[in-house]
């Protein structure tokens, strides 16, 4: 593995990246969410102003589990079907498919995450001014968390622009995969328990969460948060399969390793045998 030239090409997409207007327009208008929200994310619950970290964190926790895996889909996409001719001089080079494909996505996850720590420095600042540090903790644990589900559908993008090779068929499936995951997927699993009863049913929604990075997130979001009374009846049956927060984390945090390598080994099994 050359690192060396992982970390060119790294860098060369963070530019092209940030040189884009697309960054540039996300990182505003998320941060300009993120403030907003923050300040009246919580008053449907009586509270009025800029909430603490625990309570701004809450209020941004779905706006995250939208806006990032479409952002993340879209870029990765864009990223990996981008120009022909700019694709393949990169490929034509003397180094390994996967060491491009490894530089890239470092690239375009470092934009991302620049564009995204703008709008949580920015409310985390705001915040900080008005009620002190208290939960800070959470709120940095809960911004590691977007971080990892961006990198996820980073690598989701990644094997959909491997599988598709055109960028309109590419973008199309993109645009599916973020309805099946954010949209449909917590229906089709509630409608499967319909069908099933008792522990049967604890089973199926306990394995069912780990078909879906943004319920893990959510998940584990507000296990952080302490807010065990609005986990749903995935991560319920999750807690009462481990038996305490610990290990539910733990497992959450290696399900979402598991949902970042595996697309991006059949991404690499993939190009290789492709002619780019």
């Amino acid at each position: 593995m050359d690192y060396k030239a992982i970390y060119y090409i790294a860098r060369q997409e963070l530019v092209i990246n940030i040189r884009n207007k697309w960054t540039i327009i996300f990182a505003v208008v998320f941060g300009t969410l993120v403030t907003a929200i923050s300040y009246f994310g919580m008053m449907t619950e009586g509270f009025s102003g800029m909430q603490n970290f625990t309570r701004t964190s809450a209020s941004l926790l779905n706006l995250v589990l939208y806006i990032v895996p479409l952002v993340a889909l879209t870029m990765g996409t864009l990223s990996f079907t981008g120009d022909k001719g700019s694709t393949e001089l990169l490929f034509s080079q003397p180094l390994h498919r996967s060491e491009v494909v490894l530089g890239k996505l470092i690239g375009v996850f470092f934009s991302i995450a620049l564009s995204t720590l703008i709008g949580f420095t920015l409310a985390g600042s705001i915040v900080i001014a008005a009620n002190g540090i208290d939960g800070f903790t959470r709120y940095a644990s809960f911004v590691m968390l977007s971080l990892a589900l961006s990198l996820v559908f980073l690598s989701i993008a990644v094997l959909t622009s491997a599988l598709s090779q055109r960028k309109a068929k590419a973008f199309g499936f993109a645009l599916f995969l973020w309805f099946f995951f954010v949209l449909f997927y917590d229906l089709l699993a509630l409608g499967g328990t319909l069908l099933l009863k008792g522990k049967a049913a604890n089973t199926f929604l306990f394995l069912s969460l780990f078909g879906n990075p943004v319920d893990m997130v959510r998940v584990a979001t507000l296990i952080i948060l302490d807010n065990v009374t609005i986990f749903g009846a995935a991560g319920a049956a999750m807690l009462r399969f481990l038996g305490g927060q610990t290990a539910s984390l733990l497992l959450l945090v290696g399900g979402l390793f598991a949902w970042t390598t595996i697309p991006l080994l059949l991404s690499n099994i993939l190009m290789r045998r492709q002619d780019i």
